[in-house]
């Protein structure tokens, strides 16, 4: 897939809105993951493990990103502060393709999912507290919509459907698979078109 048709598939990053200094009035918490993009032989989507000692989501794998801090004016700020933080790839090495609707979790946050490409060279400078691992799939595998499974798990006396995506012993699930789906969505009509 060329870097054009990924760009086409995605709300442009101009269209991002700044955070408001407010408390949100639904209770929701802000936040921005990159979706980070490299492209070596094919595109490779870079993902991480979190710490199995982290509050929030433990052990499961994500996007390099996080919660607004008081400091970032918008989500791009957020994404690629965050990004830089757990892995160390400097803002200067992403270009930001655009973005994908924003995606409720279940744990209260209002998650903002921007696309960047990132620049083949950069050197992984793991913030070990978070980050237990990072590792890249094949974009062929995670736009393949059949590779997805549909499960349902009971959550705080709730029944609750997720996405589930396994690769290379990784169990790629929740909200970083939700996204990968609706991006994947994004890749397939634009690939279509």
């Amino acid at each position: 897939m060329k870097r054009e048709q990924i760009i086409q598939c995605l709300e442009p990053a101009s269209s991002l809105q700044g955070w408001s200094q407010q408390q949100r009035k639904d209770g929701l918490r802000n936040a921005a993951v990159l979706i980070p993009l490299v492209e070596r032989d094919q595109w490779q989507v870079l993902l991480t493990k979190r710490t199995e000692h982290l509050n929030n989501h433990a052990g499961q794998v994500s996007f390099p990103g996080g919660r607004a801090d008081s400091i970032d004016l918008s989500p791009l700020q957020t994404a690629l502060r965050e990004t830089e933080e757990e892995v160390g790839i400097q803002q200067d090495l992403i270009e930001v393709a655009g973005i994908i609707e924003p995606f409720l979790t279940v744990t209260n946050f209002k998650v903002v999912p921007i696309v960047g490409f990132v620049e083949p060279s950069f050197t992984l400078n793991i913030d070990e507290f978070e980050v237990a691992d990072v590792f890249e799939v094949p974009l062929s595998i995670l736009a393949d919509q059949s590779c997805y499974e549909r499960k349902e798990v009971v959550w705080k006396g709730q029944n609750r459907m997720y996405w589930e995506l396994m690769y290379d012993g990784f169990q790629i699930w929740g909200a970083t698979a939700a996204m990968l789906y609706a991006f994947a969505d994004r890749l397939r009509v634009a690939k279509n078109t």
